[in-house]
């Protein structure tokens, strides 16, 4: 009976031992990242969704990933889930849930692989979002998964662990570009009409609300949002224009979008006063990326890199395209991505960036909190 007190002892030991190794990597003892959104942030949920055709686990993409592998990243290389990873110090990018889903332990996985990512490119806030035979896990399905990791969790660590290692956590959220460009391109779209794209704009922020107060329920206290970028500017609408400047409507509601979602933000600080946040300003970055290409080493801000057509953006990124030689002078990627060069100046903004770009404090200020 000894020898059982003794063993159980032991475990019991290492185990706490382990878990608080776990929960002071990184810096500012953040643990893990844990991650919501689209094919900005998606390092290869997709890629287990067999009837979706928004894959990306194909050359060239990743041509510049480690081993040139193609992970099923929307980029050549890293995208801005790992520039996240690698700013908070941890030494691995957090996993798509969907490669450990059937798992025996999938919180072993969470706490040794530095968090999960549940984004999915073709992701939405609406569940409709790039929906069509499955082609994505929208923003309500990307938290279902997170519920059941949470429980299991619990379970594992205890409540008092299990909420501590969620609240040293960040949480990173991208969502909300594919809502736009799908309602932006359809035939019978509602956004050159300024009172229903404005009711439009709200019911997405009423829905983000809603998901992000959960999130928090389920022990999220420190977020990371993206802001969106310049949607007209990306080569797919370029594409579409015929004097292939940006489309500024477009751009009106990825403005729009971003105002209203900086007041969200604030809102939920005044109502959950333990919430902390920090908020991309992606939008303006991009314009500076346009208007002063050189300072941050492009030459190209107009095509992708890889695809084929007008601006290279009429086809996409197949392993029948053309892909330019030199992708560091590229801001796009493809159709509708940043380069990994493009993701990971955003990135290190958002980590140490100054009001202009983030706000109402940086990742490092954040984690100071």
């Amino acid at each position: 009976m000894a020898y059982y007190n003794s063993l159980l002892c032991f475990c019991i030991l290492y185990f706490t031992f382990n878990f608080n190794t776990i929960i002071t990597q990184g810096i500012g003892h953040v643990p893990a990242v844990i991650v919501f959104g689209d094919s900005l942030v998606d390092v290869g949920n997709n890629n287990h969704l067999e009837l979706s055709i928004l894959k990306s686990n194909f050359p060239h993409n990743g041509i510049d990933y480690p081993n040139r592998k193609a992970t099923g990243r929307y980029s050549n290389g890293k995208n801005a889930a790992d520039f996240f990873s690698e700013n908070l110090g941890l030494t691995k990018t957090a996993p798509p849930y969907l490669s450990i889903k059937s798992a025996p332990n999938k919180v072993k996985v969470l706490l040794e692989q530095g968090g999960i990512n549940f984004a999915s490119g073709g992701a939405g806030i609406f569940n409709e979002t790039t929906k069509l035979f499955k082609q994505s896990i929208s923003l309500n399905e990307q938290i279902t998964y997170f519920r059941t990791v949470h429980g299991e969790l619990m379970q594992q660590l205890g409540t008092v662990q299990a909420q501590t290692y969620l609240a040293q956590s960040v949480f990173l959220i991208a969502i909300g570009s594919n809502d736009i460009l799908d309602k932006f391109q359809a035939v019978d779209s509602i956004l050159g009409n300024e009172p229903a794209g404005d009711q439009f704009i709200n019911s997405m922020i009423i829905i983000l609300k809603s998901k992000l107060k959960t999130i928090y329920n389920l022990g999220a206290r420190k977020f990371a949002v993206v802001g969106l970028g310049l949607i007209g500017c990306c080569p797919r609408l370029r594409s579409d224009n015929p004097t292939g400047e940006c489309n500024e409507r477009a751009n009106h509601w990825s403005v729009k979008y971003n105002k209203a979602v900086k007041s969200l933000l604030q809102e939920l600080k005044e109502e959950l006063t333990d919430i902390h946040y920090s908020l991309i300003n992606t939008y303006d970055i991009m314009v500076d990326f346009i208007q002063q290409p050189a300072h941050y080493g492009f030459t190209e801000i107009k095509s992708a890199c890889c695809g084929g057509g007008k601006f290279r953006a009429q086809v996409p990124c197949l392993p029948i395209a053309v892909y330019c030689k030199n992708r560091r002078d590229h801001i796009f990627w493809d159709l509708y991505h940043p380069t990994e060069a493009a993701a990971k100046i955003i990135m290190n903004e958002l980590f140490v960036g100054t009001e202009k770009y983030v706000y109402p404090a940086n990742l490092k200020q954040l984690l100071e909190i």
